[in-house]
């Protein structure tokens, strides 16, 4: 029996289906994790997401499995390394941005205790169930975190980055209303 899944899980991608069945919308809660997608949802500025999921693994492997701490020390050779590397985006505004914004989330991580803690605060650990099948680009809450990530330093953070990146952690959860991934039993 076919899934019925959000317009956007593309059937003829077995990359895309995968990450739309098993990890897009689900409430993220590693900071590891939520760091590699806030850095990959920053690459994929410009590019098609596709393009970054098929470049994830090289991504993983070039900037040693995103340990904010490790990417944060990351100095002039390391950069050209990456710069170098076919593997991954080789954007150098980008890959330069990822070290600056390691450094902001290792404060962020200090301060609140947790990015995953910072990062949940915004909707008191509540994720936003979309009930209607508009399409958005932002919102009220990407604005404001935008914002503040923006204030601390960092940079790739701009409202629609950070809309799609609380998509993909969980924070809200845009599965159409027909598709099997949508949670059914949730307050309106």
């Amino acid at each position: 029996m076919e899934l019925n899944r959000c317009r956007w899980a593309d059937p003829a991608s077995e990359i895309y289906i995968a990450y739309h069945d098993q990890e897009w919308g689900r409430p993220e809660h590693d900071d590891r994790k939520l760091f590699e997608m806030l850095i990959l949802e920053g690459f994929q500025a410009g590019l098609s997401w596709l393009t970054i999921l098929k470049k994830r693994e090289a991504f993983r492997r070039a900037f040693d499995g995103f340990d904010p701490a490790i990417v944060a020390g990351y100095g002039p050779e390391k950069l050209e390394e990456l710069m170098a590397d076919p593997g991954i985006v080789r954007n150098r505004r980008k890959i330069q941005t990822a070290v600056q914004n390691a450094k902001a989330f290792l404060t962020i991580q200090k301060e609140y205790g947790s990015f995953d803690r910072y990062l949940w605060g915004f909707t008191d650990g509540q994720v936003i169930v979309n009930t209607d099948d508009e399409v958005r680009a932002s919102s009220e809450l990407s604005d404001r975190i935008s914002a503040d990530l923006k204030r601390r330093g960092m940079n790739f953070v701009g409202t629609v980055i950070i809309y799609s990146f609380l998509q993909a952690v969980g924070v809200v959860n845009d599965h159409e209303t027909g598709c099997w991934c949508y949670p059914r039993g949730q307050k309106d």
